[in-house]
C-alpha cells in the first residue's frame, strides 16, 4: 500500500520537480527565479514635461509596493514578495498542490537623469501595473546675447 501511495505522490509532484529545473537553469541566465531577487519589466516613457515608468507587479497590491529614492538620484522599487492566506482558507489547512506562483522579491533600481524633480514623484498600481510619474524641472533659462555698441 506504502508504494502505491509514493507512487501517486511521485506523479503529483513531476510538474514542481520540472518546474525547479527550469527554475534553476533560468536563475544562471540572469532570469532571476525563486527564492531569489528579480526584476520587474518595464518601459519608460520620456514627455516633454515627465519620465512616465510602467512596471508589470501582477498579483502586487499598492501595498506591497515600496517606491524611494536613493542617493538624490536613484528611484528604487521593491516588493517583499510575501504570500498572503487566500479567503476562506482556514488555520491548521495545508495545500496539496501550489502551482500558482506566489510574488517574487522583486527589486528595480533606476538612475534619474539632472533633470528631474525628485520631490514631485507619483506612483499608482492599478490591474497589475504599476506607473510611476517623474517630474522634469523646468529648462534653465537660455542666456541672452546682448550687443552693446562700442564707442
Amino acid at each position: 500500500m506504502s508504494s502505491v501511495v509514493e507512487a501517486m505522490t511521485d506523479l503529483l509532484n513531476l510538474p514542481e520537480t520540472l518546474e525547479k529545473l527550469l527554475h534553476s537553469a533560468s536563475r544562471h541566465d540572469g532570469g532571476g527565479g525563486r527564492g531569489g531577487v528579480a526584476n520587474f519589466p518595464a518601459d519608460i516613457l520620456d514627455t516633454p514635461k515627465e519620465y512616465v515608468f510602467y512596471l508589470d507587479v501582477p498579483g502586487l497590491s499598492k501595498s506591497d509596493i515600496q517606491v524611494t529614492v536613493e542617493e538624490e538620484n536613484t528611484l528604487v522599487i521593491k516588493s517583499n514578495g510575501k504570500r498572503k492566506r487566500e479567503e476562506g482558507e482556514e488555520e491548521g489547512c495545508k495545500y496539496i498542490r501550489l502551482e500558482r506562483r506566489p510574488p517574487q522579491k522583486l527589486t528595480r533600481k533606476f538612475r534619474l537623469p539632472d533633470n528631474c524633480n525628485v520631490s514631485a514623484i507619483s506612483a499608482k498600481c492599478e490591474n497589475g501595473v504599476l506607473t510611476v510619474v517623474v517630474e522634469k524641472l523646468p529648462p534653465p533659462p537660455k542666456s541672452k546675447s546682448i550687443e552693446v555698441a562700442i564707442s
